[in-house]
């Protein structure tokens, strides 16, 4: 079964003159339990279509579908409870609130979501020790490491047991070596619970580590 379909997409920014069409015609389908890597020079259209498949956007043309929901069908409300409650983003630069700790940021989608207090302690402790940081729950975000911080937001993405996981570069912001041990973690998280999982990246030996890779040029799949 296919998580995530695009049918003949179109999405355009910009009037007249500064018109720019960043996805022309996409069509494609991500099945579930994959885990795809998206390539692609800069204005290719990569982020576009992670901002598309989270709800953060409407298509100016064709059809976005996730878990065989239309999500042009949606309002915004809906599209934010959907994000919150079967799609976890992951960002390049991380997006954690710095002045509270680890163990809050990743409980934020949890609190909005309205848990009990219980439920929702169980989820993140066991969020974060999926990805190693069990021992650093009280740490503030500019107490972290990048790899550390990623690690974090990684963990956030996956307390509300996605259906799906996109990933925007997560590994831009870091070295060669974090970066590897976060390919790795976002890999074993794939395998080991089935979420799917889509990554923006320009780092071939990353998309090396994903079951298909999808390139973009001006808009289109190449």
């Amino acid at each position: 079964m296919h998580v995530i379909e695009f049918s003949a997409v179109e999405k355009v920014y910009g009037s007249g003159g500064a018109r720019v069409s960043a996805l022309r015609g996409v069509s494609l389908s991500i099945p579930r339990g994959a885990m795809v890597a998206v390539m692609g020079p800069s204005g290719a259209g990569k982020t576009t279509l992670l901002e598309l498949t989270a709800g953060l956007g409407e298509p100016d043309g064709g059809r976005v579908s996730v878990d065989g929901i239309d999500l042009s069908t949606l309002s915004i409300d809906e599209r934010a409870d959907l994000r919150l409650q079967k799609i976890g983003v992951i960002f390049q630069a991380f997006n954690l609130l710095p002045f509270v700790s680890a163990f809050d940021n990743v409980a934020l989608p949890l609190r909005l979501r309205g848990l009990a207090p219980a439920e929702m302690d169980r989820r993140v402790r066991a969020a974060l020790e999926k990805v190693g940081l069990a021992t650093r729950a009280t740490h503030k975000p500019p107490q972290l490491s990048g790899g550390e911080m990623q690690r974090v937001a990684i963990a956030r993405a996956l307390v509300i047991d996605p259906l799906v996981v996109l990933a925007d570069e997560p590994t831009g912001n870091l070295d060669s070596t974090t970066g590897r041990q976060i390919m790795d973690l976002l890999r074993d998280v794939n395998t080991t619970t089935g979420v799917t999982v889509v990554v923006v990246t320009h780092d071939a030996a990353w998309a090396g580590l994903c079951d298909r890779t999808v390139r973009l040029v001006d808009g289109g799949i190449a």
